[in-house]
């Protein structure tokens, strides 16, 4: 949580208890000046300080934290001062942006949770108590040159989540208090989703420098929405505290007059190179290179096929209203993944 810029002000609105547990411990402990920088952002989140009392213990220390559904903290406000995209991410590092950026909780059909709004931080533990972390939307972009050859990354070392691994040009997700708007209502905004390609451009530019003259709004399609999740065991092991449970919309780009600069951020992205369908699947066999359990999972449900007919895919051909469900290979799942647990594990629903 971001509370030392908070600013907390008596409008009649109400907030869950469990944030002003989280806000009183965090205010207590001695990382609270660390969190001091995260002004820059800017955030600003509206209350009724007189609910908190209603969940206060008189004789205790604190707040009592409520129940929330999934062990999310569940807000009913979502009101932040807006931030333009050119400033994202500037004096951050991974950890602060874990606690800065708020995600978009969706259900199984990516429509909003009314009023839910999640910490990156909180939408990507996993535990006992939250096995597959919290469902959110998030995107895959997938850049190609005039060659038509795919612009693939490797994540930084530095990563806390998935460090390390292969994966396609860009994987992020849209945030709340974004300037332009990030959060597509669903499905009203099937297929042109413009938040996602507002977010898809600032990404582009935070992680691999690439300006947005480059890659205009107009110039994403929309492909396909897959419903996944997965444990980070790989990088964690069997008890893995980190995992990805998202509602990945698959963007291709195709930048045809002019191959973009990439200036990488090198707290984002190590390596990256272009390669053919023939290379990446000649990569993808090599048993000393990890791959992202997300790209994986979308090159084998039609991915490889799209690039294959790549003038096709950018006019639309494979656009797809569905959202399709995939589990995670066997190396993905950790101890506290059992296989009682549902498609629904770790999804909010709107009541």
């Amino acid at each position: 949580l971001r509370v030392a810029c908070f600013d907390f002000l008596t409008e009649g609105l109400l907030l869950d208890a469990s944030i002003f547990w989280c806000i009183h411990r965090r205010l207590s402990s001695p990382d609270t000046v660390h969190h001091n920088r995260m002004n820059k952002m800017k955030i600003r989140w509206t209350a009724a300080l007189s609910f908190a009392s209603l969940y206060a213990d008189p004789g205790a220390s604190g707040f009592v934290p409520s129940i929330s559904r999934t062990n999310a903290f569940r807000r009913t406000l979502v009101q932040p001062s807006a931030v333009a995209e050119e400033d994202y991410g500037i004096g951050m590092d991974q950890a602060a942006m874990m606690e800065s950026d708020m995600l978009v909780a969706v259900d199984r059909n990516d429509v909003l949770i009314d009023g839910a709004v999640v910490s990156k931080r909180t939408a990507h533990e996993f535990n006992d108590e939250q096995p597959r972390g919290i469902a959110h939307r998030a995107f895959s972009i997938f850049l190609f040159n005039e060659k038509g050859e795919l612009l693939l990354t490797r994540r930084a070392d530095s990563k806390i989540t998935f460090p390390g691994v292969w994966t396609n040009t860009c994987c992020s997700h849209p945030l709340y208090a974004m300037e332009p708007n990030e959060v597509d209502e669903v499905p009203a905004a099937y297929p042109s989703f413009p938040g996602i390609k507002h977010a898809a451009i600032r990404k582009l530019k935070h992680e691999l420098g690439i300006d947005p003259k480059y890659v205009p709004h107009e110039d994403f399609q929309f492909l396909s929405r897959f419903h996944y999740w997965a444990a980070d065991t790989v990088t964690y092991g069997d008890e893995a505290p980190w995992g990805e449970h998202e509602v990945d919309y698959v963007l291709f780009i195709q930048c045809k007059n002019e191959e973009p600069a990439v200036h990488v951020n090198e707290e984002e992205i190590s390596e990256f190179k272009y390669v053919t369908i023939d290379e990446l699947k000649s990569m993808m066999k090599e048993p000393e290179l990890k791959w992202s359990p997300w790209f994986c999972g979308i090159m084998e449900r039609g991915c490889f096929d799209w690039w294959a007919d790549l003038e096709g895919a950018l006019e639309g051909k494979y656009c797809n209203p569905e959202v399709t469900y995939f589990g995670p290979p066997k190396e993905h799942m950790a101890r506290y993944n059992i296989p009682e647990h549902d498609k629904n594990v770790g999804v909010m629903v709107n009541e």
